[in-house]
């Protein structure tokens, strides 16, 4: 009777064990795919604050014709981007674009006390700040993700699936620089 019941725990935890962990990886994938769709919504909500941002500026920087077209240029791109490497590389381009704005900015005195640009501006500084938190949720989701496939038993069932590691979000060598604005 003890060699039935012994028996019959250790088949249980045959198929428990794999079915643990192959929801368990399902699981931690859909966080990836939720905390993606996070950063592209900011990212979104981003490029659409841009042409209000432009506009607002137009008419002050009339000699800066050369840095709005930057920013616009960028924005298309992370609106076309279709891979996350994509939405990434044009989401650096804007950023360094933005940050060139900005400064560009600090030489117009009655731009910087237009209160529709400083609304934009704090608008945009709250996403970031979004998109930050969003890119940080992200890569927690795929260190949870990766830790469950490289691991014993999850590697085993990982592999089964077909499952592989995925890439963190990372900052490219060229985005870590300040941009360079001369006059």
């Amino acid at each position: 009777m003890l060699g039935i019941i012994l028996t019959g725990l250790v088949i249980l935890l045959v198929i428990a064990i794999p079915i643990y962990y192959y929801n368990k990886i399902i699981r931690y994938e859909n966080r990836i795919d939720n905390a993606w769709a996070q950063i592209d919504v900011q990212l979104k909500r981003r490029a659409d604050l841009i042409p209000n941002l432009v506009e607002s500026v137009k008419g002050y920087m009339k000699h800066e014709r050369e840095v709005l077209e930057n920013v616009t240029r960028a924005r298309v791109s992370l609106l076309q981007a279709e891979t996350p490497q994509e939405n990434i590389r044009a989401d650096h381009q804007l950023t360094g674009a933005l940050k060139t704005l900005f400064a560009v900015a600090e030489n117009y005195p009655s731009l910087k006390a237009n209160e529709n640009f400083l609304q934009l501006q704090d608008e945009l500084s709250h996403t970031e700040n979004k998109i930050s938190y969003a890119r940080q949720r992200y890569n927690d989701s795929v260190l949870a993700f990766n830790n469950a496939i490289e691991t014993f038993p999850g590697r085993t069932i990982a592999g089964l699936m077909g499952k592989q590691e995925r890439d963190m979000l990372q900052i490219p060598e060229e985005a870590r620089e300040a941009p360079r604005i001369s006059f």
